[in-house]
């Protein structure tokens, strides 16, 4: 099997960021690894370094991951998990949160490498609903 980019959701909300990954598990018939961080340590709204730092390796296989947070504090925390670990082969994202994982993860599931993931969840922004 080949290493697919791993996919990492950075969410204020566990229940926000189970249901996203949920939904994308069921795209596509290629595994790509999918790890969630939402809430705080003690389950309340909010982000946990500990929980992003757990699902990157989680959803690390060996061809990197993409993180894709949906609001500003849940950037702080990533990129200071990110910083203490620079040995990551980690992009973050600026994407919708959930257009963004759907994208990411059929780029993944195709098989693209780390930056072509990101630029599929980042084009994700431009998907017109109307």
């Amino acid at each position: 099997m080949t290493d697919r980019v791993g996919i990492v959701l950075v969410s204020h909300s566990a229940e926000l960021a189970a249901g996203v990954a949920a939904m994308v598990g069921e795209l596509g018939t290629e595994h790509v690894d999918v790890a969630t961080a939402g809430g705080t340590d003690d389950g309340g709204l909010g982000t946990s370094y500990d929980k992003v730092s757990s699902a990157v390796d989680t959803a690390e296989s060996g061809a990197g991951v993409i993180v894709l947070m949906d609001l500003g504090s849940s950037v702080l925390t990533t990129r200071m998990v990110l910083e203490d670990r620079p040995e990551v082969r980690a992009r973050l994202v600026d994407a919708p949160f959930v257009e963004g994982a759907v994208a990411a993860k059929v780029a993944a599931g195709a098989g693209a490498d780390l930056s072509a993931v990101a630029a599929a969840a980042e084009e994700a922004r431009d998907f017109r609903k109307l």
